[in-house]
């Protein structure tokens, strides 16, 4: 529909409301989608015509459209759901469940069923988060305020919210002025002409009765045309005709009126209350009649998801017009050069990387490192200049657990992963890995050899095709974009989500952030050929446009920012590289000299802000930027693929191509090669230098800009790689720290003193005797625990000043929580003490439930409410230890006290999709009523819980019990010191082994063997009284070990920090030790004078230790005396201790290092 169609519509719905038609002003809105009316849609909320509603959102958006629609929609029918349960009208309730609510579940399964279980409440608000649900009234003007919200940030409202500023009947002047025109053409006019019908141009008869020719036929009229009164206000209209398109002004960047301010984007955080601006309208220029291949859609054209209308420049927006600048022919350069001689064209290097490059790039500052990423997924850094490979990284998962399912199934299926682009931060403190699964890894990079990692991004759905640094808001930022068609904008430091900008209709294939003066910007391009380009804000695309090819392309600036260039391969093989018109957004030339048909994707890399380079026909071609005629080409002696990746470094004088065979070759020019030369010269001397006296060596800081010299000397030092770098030894933090100088005496961090860490002692009002199990949330803002008088505790931190995030803390008190109704969580027991029977528990995966158990039935609790939703399994046996598969909660594992292992299988949709109808109506269930209300649904699926496997391999009750879904085992332990692998396919014993003891000694007879998987899934912490070991899973090999001394106190409880880059340990003597993961080495022990009063008796001894689930240097102690007490380190420190020395190249996986009851100078001797 043309813009002047659409400008037609708004002039009808004013007619339409002026004439009161009231239901067909709202049909049409509707129907067109092009002014939605938030009071007519208030109205019909607070109505409750949810009908209505619905119907006349459909015109705008789609229940799938975007994340924005889908809330929308969900919130409307939550709303609905629960106006049915506060009525009782169960049947409604349960219609709307499976009619409406029932889309959603395949996008938060979770979710679903916590909606399903309101069903089973007497009264919904019993459930917490609906706790403070008032009235009807009150309940949809508060969701009315949320959905106002959601409207204004959904990109397909944009611009349909305000309704045009129109003069009263504009549509009956335009018709005055019409018939007036009409009037004054008549060539015998009538002083008070009657008009009878505006189906037929007006005209005064003529006294022989013939008609004037009609004013829109007759092609001499132009210019105005005075207006004679006497015309009546009709009702009616004549059509339109076609009037021509306006030429196109000079753009601002292809943007025109961008923002003076930028604005957070809705879905990076929370929704704002104030609705975004409505975005000026893009101009969109024509097609240059010198490349009519570009075809740029017209301002009349139309998208679904993108009908904006033309606005004027706002007289209120202080801006110039062109805010980037415009490009001309012929730059004047700041050099001058040699064209052919400045090339880098001889082969100086020849790198073989071990598998094939994907994308290349050289380090800002400093110009010889280059960065590699390849088809396997592996990364490399090499010095091309000693041609020494510095870092090779094989592709890993660092933390899988955070990865979305999809990943995690995917990577199972097929493990096999490429890298899609690597690239360097503007001053190379940072490099980011884009993979062509999901995931985006960001390195930080201090100098020589040491690579840390930083941020792991489970970034998008399908590939990551793109990666781009840049700095909005002078803040770094990572960009990237995917096979999702989205873009997004992420904190480089948190890794937090900061913008994610939608409106591609197909995967974007590349992303370019730029800046002009104060704008920042980001061009897009995706697999449609559609280009794209977005201010940092929430309102949408600012142009979209053609680009040649209309297939992968990429774009690029000139070094100094001034001029636009992309390169784009088509389906068929036919490549284009073009020089853009940013103030017209038309293609300004087009250069020539590509093969025919290019044999893979072309790539290009611009330099010296005057070459242009592109692989293509098995070698490289280069340009003059001002000239489309091809300059010169170079095949770099042979042996490249037939489009080759390539890489100029920042001053142009190397230029990185792949090559066969896995290579990597190393064009220079003079300057380069001289850059080489000296760099083997100095490393030469270096060399001679160190066997007289071996230099120490600092690591380079990459924004340091150190000399050439400087950096070469500290090349010589590096050490070579150790191994393979997916064992458990590459496993580094998160959170890097600083690297030890070995020149120093490291030394013990010993905790003494409460002044130095953080401790909180948990409040409490409840008698308890010990604390027996103990676990974080896996939200992170609250402690379980189960005390040995079968009585459950839980304290949970709110949001407040002090406290933002709302997480468990050492800084704040929680409260120790309990329901409004009183109760308590309190498991079954028998008639023997129960301070001596085995306590369990597991939470589930969304802290819905906690199934424990304590010497008795097995109870299932709703964590909500604290009501017992069952009871199952009675002993004897007694369940000893429970798990839930962590990725599908619905495969339980229970462990026995007669040794067995019992697993359940519950499969919770089919128990909804079978039973639920009938357990509403009371109807039988396998023969039996179910006539109580207050069950829920997974308490509806524990009914019918079957014994799927009973496993039998153990011979004294199952202590321990941990899933890898991985590798799609099960590892049990038991109190005969046993470990046992199971298969999760068969539940068939793969393997087992008993602990490895040290000499001398003997475990008691009913002692704990605990096991816990890392979060490489592969490696598993075994905790005994007697030892700490890291164990291999496939091979069932102990890789480490560590060992108290034989005069030291036991080991009562251990576990992986949530990063698994440290081990927190406790011991009966009240002391906690603090190890680091990857080798078992000690770092930090913090005795019993640190959070015990002096008072305190020495019996008190903590049982049972949990780290955070996000924070890595987080744990919570529980004691002998019912008491627990959370540890974090000193803010101004901010971790625990410092690590100690690596072995020094020792072998042995099981080093002797005396840990508790050993002093600090005895660790440090050894």
């Amino acid at each position: 529909m043309s813009s002047l169609s659409r400008e037609l519509v708004f002039l009808i719905l004013q007619f339409l409301d002026e004439e009161k038609f009231k239901e067909t002003v709202h049909k049409l809105e509707q129907e067109s989608g092009f002014f939605f009316n938030m009071k007519y849609f208030e109205d019909e909320v607070h109505n409750g015509n949810w009908e209505e509603v619905e119907k006349y959102l459909s015109g705008f958006t789609k229940v799938d459209d975007n994340r924005y629609s889908m809330k929308i929609f969900f919130e409307i029918r939550k709303q609905k759901y629960l106006e049915a349960l506060d009525k009782h009208d169960r049947s409604k309730a349960v219609e709307i469940l499976v009619k409406d609510l029932k889309v959603f579940a395949s996008f938060n399964e979770e979710l679903f069923k916590e909606i399903t279980q309101l069903l089973t409440l007497e009264n919904f608000r019993e459930n917490e988060q609906l706790s403070k649900y008032g009235d009807t009234k009150s309940a949809r003007a508060i969701m009315l305020v949320e959905l106002k919200k959601l409207i204004e940030a959904n990109p397909l409202f944009r611009d349909k919210l305000q309704f045009p500023n129109l003069k009263n009947s504009r549509l009956r002047t335009l018709i005055n002025q019409s018939l007036n025109w009409q009037h004054q053409l008549c060539k015998n006019p009538r002083p008070n002409p009657d008009i009878k019908t505006l189906f037929v141009d007006h005209s005064c008869g003529q006294p022989n009765g013939a008609r004037a020719p009609s004013p829109a036929n007759n092609p001499l009229l132009g210019g105005a045309v005075p207006k004679p009164g006497g015309f009546p206000p009709l009702g009616a209209h004549v059509p339109f005709q076609p009037a021509p398109a306006p030429v196109a002004t000079s753009l601002a960047g292809w943007m025109s009126n961008p923002p003076t301010g930028t604005h957070p984007s809705v879905s990076g955080g929370p929704i704002g209350l104030g609705g975004p601006p409505i975005p000026a309208a893009l101009k969109h220029p024509r097609t240059p009649p010198t490349n009519p291949s570009v075809d740029f859609p017209s301002g009349d054209s139309e998208h679904p998801s993108k009908r904006t209308r033309q606005l004027g420049i706002s007289d209120e927006v202080n801006l110039p017009v062109n805010v980037l600048p415009v490009s001309f022919p012929g730059h004047a350069h700041s050099q001058t050069f040699n064209a052919p001689d400045d090339l880098p064209k001889t082969v100086a290097r020849t790198l073989v990387q071990g598998s094939s490059p994907m994308s290349m790039d050289f380090h800002p500052i400093q110009q010889t490192l280059l960065l590699v990423g390849t088809n396997v997924g592996d990364i490399g850094l090499w010095e091309v200049g000693s041609r020494e490979k510095l870092v090779q990284r094989n592709f890993k998962v660092w933390d899988l657990s955070s990865c979305t399912m999809p990943l995690q199934a995917g990577l199972v299926k097929d493990p096999g992963v490429s890298v899609n682009r690597v690239i360097w931060s503007p001053d190379g403190s940072l490099f980011g890995v884009a993979y062509s699964r999901h995931l985006v890894q960001i390195y930080s990079y201090p100098g020589n050899d040491d690579v840390r990692q930083h941020l792991e991004i489970d970034a998008h759905v399908g590939g990551v095709n793109d990666l781009a640094f840049s700095h909005p808001n002078k803040q770094l930022s990572v960009i990237t974009c995917g096979d999702d068609k989205l873009i997004k904008v992420w904190d480089a430091t948190t890794g937090a989500k900061q913008y994610t900008f939608e409106g591609h209709e197909a995967p974007v294939y590349s992303v370019c952030p730029h800046h002009k003066e104060n704008i920042q910007f980001i061009f897009s391009t995706a697999l449609d050929g559609k280009i794209k380009a977005w201010l940092y804000d929430n309102l949408g695309s600012r142009v979209d446009y053609d680009a040649p090819g209309r297939w992968c392309t990429t774009m690029a600036y000139s070094a100094d920012g001034t001029r636009l260039f992309s390169c784009g391969t088509s389906k068929d093989g036919e490549s284009h590289i073009v020089e853009w018109n940013e103030s017209e957004g038309a293609v300004k030339r087009t250069y020539q000299g590509f093969r025919k048909r290019s044999l893979g994707v072309v790539q290009f890399d611009t330099t010296k802000n005057r070459f242009l380079a592109a692989g293509d026909d098995f070698s490289v071609k280069f340009w003059d930027m001002d000239n489309t005629q091809l300059m010169t080409s170079s095949d770099a002696d042979g042996g490249l693929p037939a489009s080759p990746r390539i890489r100029f470094n920042k001053d142009g004088t190397l230029l990185a191509v792949s090559a066969n065979d896995n290579g990597i070759k190393i064009l220079a020019n003079g300057d380069g090669l001289r850059l080489l030369r000296t760099f083997e010269n100095l490393a030469f001397d270096a060399s001679r230098a160190s066997e007289a006296a071996k230099p120490s060596v600092n690591p380079v800081t990459a924004s340091s800009g150190v000399g050439l010299a400087e950096r070469v000397a500290s090349v010589v030092g590096l050490s070579a790689m150790n191994g393979d770098p997916r064992n458990l030894g590459d496993v580094k933090p998160r959170i890097t720290e600083e690297t030890n100088d070995k020149s120093k005496v490291w030394k013990l961090s010993e905790i003494n003193e409460p002044s130095q860490c953080r401790s909180l002692k948990l409040p409490e009002n409840l008698r308890v005797n010990k604390i027996s199990r103990l676990i974080y949330t896996n939200s992170g803002n609250a402690i379980l625990a189960l005390a040995s008088n079968a009585i459950h505790l839980l304290w949970k931190w709110q949001r407040s000043e002090r406290n933002s995030s709302g997480k468990a803390t050492a800084n704040v008190p929680p409260q120790l929580w309990q329901p409004s109704s009183g109760i308590l969580m309190t498991n079954d027991v028998t008639e023997t003490n129960p301070e001596e029977a085995v306590s369990c528990f597991a939470l589930s995966k969304n802290d819905s439930y906690v199934m424990s158990a304590s010497g008795g039935k097995i109870s299932l609790f709703n964590m909500m409410t604290f009501k017992t939703m069952t009871t199952f399994m009675p002993p004897p046996p007694a369940a000893t230890f429970l798990a839930f598969h962590p990725q599908d909660n619905n495969i339980i594992a229970i462990g026995m006290d007669d040794s067995t292992i019992q697993i359940y299988n519950v499969r919770v949709d089919e128990v909804i999709e079978k039973y639920l109808l009938r357990f509403l109506y009371r109807q039988p269930i396998g023969g039996t009523f179910i006539e109580n209300n207050n069950l829920n649904i997974l308490s509806i699926s524990v009914l019918f819980l079957q014994v799927k496997s009973k496993l039998k391999g153990h011979s004294k009750r199952i202590t321990g019990l941990a899933f890898s879904h991985v590798l799609g085992v099960l590892v049990s332990s038991g109190a005969d010191a046993q470990l046992c692998v199971w298969s999760s396919d068969g539940w068939e014993k793969q393997k087992s082994r008993f602990l490895q003891l040290p000499p001398g000694r003997s475990p008691a007879a009913q002692s704990e063997t605990r096991v816990q998987f890392h979060q490489d899934q592969t490696h598993f912490l075994v905790v005994h009284e007697t030892q700490l070991a890291i164990y291999e899973t496939t091979k069932l090999e102990c890789v480490k070990q560590w060992a108290p001394r034989e005069s030291a106190a036991p080991i009562s409880h251990a576990t992986f920090s949530c990063d698994s880059q440290l081990v927190y340990a406790s011991f009966l003597d009240g002391s906690v030790c603090i190890f680091t993961a990857q080798h078992l080495r000690l770092r930090c022990r913090i005795n019993h004078s640190a959070y015990l009063p002096p008072g305190v008796s020495s019996n008190v001894q903590p049982l049972v230790i949990a780290a955070h689930p996000h924070e890595s240097n987080q744990f919570a102690l529980g004691l002998s005396d019912g008491s627990v007490h959370v540890f974090e380190p000193l803010e101004l420190e901010g971790k625990w201790g410092v690590p100690p020395p690596s072995e020094n190249g020792s072998a042995s996986s099981v080093p002797s290092t005396p840990l508790v009851g050993g002093s600090a100078q005895d660790q440090a001797q050894r």
